[in-house]
């Protein structure tokens, strides 16, 4: 594979996220666009938690996130949206008026994060929100802004719909949105004052691009993130402040690691760099290995049970894009096995050497449905030699850390946002248990599995499954 041929690649899965986010937005889809469910069966408030209604979770054991091991036998008290006390049963005293949620046996960890996701429009917006909250991801970073994604994240925030808590990137900067140094420093002063939280890096960026972009955003204080752009290279990315590297492919191209083995002193020094430097790596691992690599058979793909709640056209686009993808790694398995394999040995150093590993799927992308996208992310990570807790690490306390100048969240501690996810088993036995839920909590609103369980079903029979 040639230079050409790695930047034409890269390009064409950064922006692919443009076409679904596109369709999404104006794709009409007919289905019963009932209320979502509220509550679990055990409490009765509005979408919306009142700053007085208190939930205690009873006889837990918690994954506080913020220390090794599990504590056994916990009472969580939530008021509101925050975490306002907790400790060993008996030793908390539950408010008369809690709602009390039986935690006996079970497990309790904070909410997961999807780090790099795509918010949709239309129709389909608040099904999306639906689908990462069903999934246990509380928060969510969006990663292609739009027109309509501030007026989105407002409404999901302020509890006006059960949805993620939103920290959104504006419209992305690459080589057909920026056209000089000029106009990059301008679209970041404009996207401050906009609001946007973050900035959004696409492939096709000039260097003296790049480093305008860069240099405006240290000046007004925002930060950036995203692909590294061929002409910049991942080194002075890392060198210029660029907080999180997204999908591995910048660290790819940077150890010419397409086609051959990895020098590992070279591995060794570019994860040294980045842990140093104190960016972030946002791995991807599954678009990769099934979109872009092409690793799985479309079969075994269209198995997926989640494809019940995406609409039959965005499968179809799927179907075909993988198709193109799998024809082209037929025709060179032996090179694409050592891509698969290499970015499973990038992933592994870097989380090994100290790295912040942040986790993230860029869903809705090939055969990703939003949210069950990061059951098989966590799956991913595992092959790759991650152990279960530097995994939920990766979604939990590393991303609270990474947003501590907006919120506290990620860990399970007096005064964090209530955001929690309790299961039925313990993932740091198994990392798929962390799909076995009794329910999820986002901002202090309970919802039990049932009726997490009842709206899946309402979606997949309005599209027709």
């Amino acid at each position: 594979m040639t230079t050409r041929q790695r930047v034409t690649a890269f390009a064409a899965v950064g922006l692919l996220g443009v076409g679904i986010v596109g369709f999404m937005r104006n794709e009409p889809v007919s289905m019963d666009e009932s209320s979502l469910p509220l509550v679990a069966e055990e409490s009765s408030q509005p979408s919306s938690v009142a700053a007085h209604h208190v939930t205690a979770f009873t006889g837990v054991h918690v994954l506080a996130m913020n220390r090794d091991g599990v504590l056994d036998d916990q009472t969580v008290v939530v008021r509101g949206d925050r975490i306002v006390d907790m400790g060993p049963a008996g030793s908390v005293r539950v408010p008369a008026d809690a709602t009390i949620v039986d935690g006996s046996g079970r497990y309790l960890m904070p909410g997961l994060v999807e780090m790099h996701g795509h918010m949709p429009g239309g129709e389909l917006e608040e099904i999306v929100m639906f689908l990462y909250v069903a999934n246990g991801i509380t928060t969510v970073r969006g990663m292609l802004g739009q027109d309509q994604h501030l007026a989105l994240r407002e409404r999901a925030n302020s509890g006006q719909i059960i949805a993620p808590t939103l920290y959104m990137a504006g419209p992305s900067f690459n080589g057909n949105s920026v056209s000089s140094p000029e106009q990059a420093a301008q679209k970041v002063r404009q996207q401050k004052t906009e609001g946007w939280d973050l900035l959004k890096i696409h492939p096709g960026l000039t260097l003296a691009e790049y480093d305008a972009m860069a240099n405006a955003a240290h000046e007004v204080g925002i930060r950036f993130g995203g692909h590294v752009p061929a002409d910049v290279g991942l080194r002075h990315a890392i060198e210029m402040g660029q907080e999180t590297m997204d999908h591995l492919d910048g660290y790819i191209e940077y150890l010419d690691a397409f086609d051959k083995p990895i020098d590992q002193d070279v591995l060794d020094e570019i994860v040294a760099l980045t842990r140093d430097a104190g960016a972030a790596v946002v791995p991807t691992m599954v678009l990769w290995d099934v979109g872009i690599i092409g690793m799985r058979e479309q079969d075994e793909l269209m198995a997926f049970p989640e494809l019940a709640y995406w609409p039959d056209q965005g499968v179809a686009q799927w179907q075909q894009s993988h198709a193109n993808r799998s024809a082209a790694r037929k025709e060179n398995q032996a090179m694409h096995e050592t891509w698969f394999a290499n970015r499973q040995q990038v992933l592994k150093a870097l989380s090994d050497g100290g790295v912040t590993i942040l986790m993230g799927t860029d869903s809705p992308q090939i055969f990703s449905v939003p949210g069950f996208s990061l059951h098989r992310e966590m799956e991913a990570m595992a092959a790759a030699g991650m152990s279960n807790w530097d995994i939920l690490i990766s979604g939990t306390k590393n991303v609270g850390d990474y947003f501590q100048r907006h919120d506290t969240f990620g860990t399970i501690a007096v005064g964090r946002r209530a955001d929690l996810l309790l299961l039925n088993a313990n993932p740091m036995d198994d990392i798929g248990n962390v799909a076995d839920r009794a329910g999820v909590m986002v901002r202090g609103q309970w919802i039990a599995e049932t009726d997490i369980q009842a709206r899946l079903a309402e979606i997949a029979e309005g599209f027709g499954h």
